[in-house]
């Protein structure tokens, strides 16, 4: 498959599956119902029905974030909004959470949800995880939920991971992890890409790819299992104090640049 024709694929998967949601129904797949589980009745009272039924992950990376009040914090993938709400809660007012879609549909119906919820100290992304439109060291946290699997230059978003991430920030975030025994094209007999399976990295390949961004204390613990040789994973890492200049390219764009704070796609 080609760039474009994953980036379609998968946009076009979680168009509908936000289209279902803002027509009152749920996701699109039965695999895709255990989203919301993954999350303590607490968190789910927190937030908009619509927030809670888009969840679309196989885990929930708030839970191992350790957020802290006045961080900034982003979200990869950010769908429906449920760990950029969750995560602006945490933070408080002094903190702020920053969530990244391609997804139009996911996009719009964040807006509604944050409104809805009436938190202020969020901001909605339009843009790819492999060129993430923010500067280079602004946020402390960058969480993901079952998305880095989805992209199609995954070596691209740890770098990008690794830039936007201030000396010392940190990576909490849940994913689809393959075992190492299997081929990629053992994995893609296992499932669809858009449905984070096909397009999953094995551990060795998740920890070498990490790792070769600059990244460092890099840990990857299984969960539950989803499938045969298929793991839901929490990955956690850290962007050192010092990093080679090399792997943080600095790239001086700013949110007003991006077209935040007065586009369609950003609140």
């Amino acid at each position: 498959m080609t760039t474009e024709t994953i980036h379609e694929t998968v946009r076009s998967h979680y168009a509908q599956a936000a289209r279902q949601v803002s027509d009152g129904g749920c996701c699109s797949t039965a695999d895709e119902e255990i989203g919301p589980e993954l999350y303590s009745a607490l968190e789910r009272a927190e937030l908009p029905e619509a927030a809670v039924m888009a969840s679309l992950g196989c885990g929930n990376p708030i839970a191992v974030a350790e957020l802290h009040e006045g961080e900034r914090v982003l979200d990869l993938g950010s769908g429906g909004g449920i760990d950029v709400l969750l995560s602006a809660k945490r933070v408080g007012s002094t903190g702020r959470a920053i969530g990244l879609d391609m997804t139009d549909e996911m996009l719009a119906l964040a807006q509604q949800n944050a409104a809805e919820a009436g938190v202020t100290n969020v901001e909605f992304v339009r843009g790819q995880i492999e060129d993430i439109p923010l500067p280079a060291a602004s946020v402390d946290v960058v969480i993901s939920n079952c998305v880095v699997n989805l992209a199609a230059d995954k070596p691209a978003v740890f770098r990008e991971i690794a830039r936007v991430l201030r000396p010392g920030g940190r990576v909490g975030i849940t994913d689809i992890v393959a075992e190492d025994r299997l081929t990629a094209a053992e994995r893609a007999e296992r499932g669809s890409y858009a449905g984070c399976v096909a397009g999953a990295l094995s551990f060795s390949e998740y920890r070498h790819g990490l790792e070769a961004a600059g990244l460092t204390d890099v840990s990857i613990t299984p969960t539950h299992n989803v499938g045969d040789g298929m793991v839901s994973a929490i990955i956690k890492a850290h962007r050192p104090v010092e990093l080679d200049a090399t792997q943080a390219e600095h790239r001086p764009v700013s949110l007003a640049e991006a077209g935040c704070c007065g586009g369609a796609a950003c609140c």
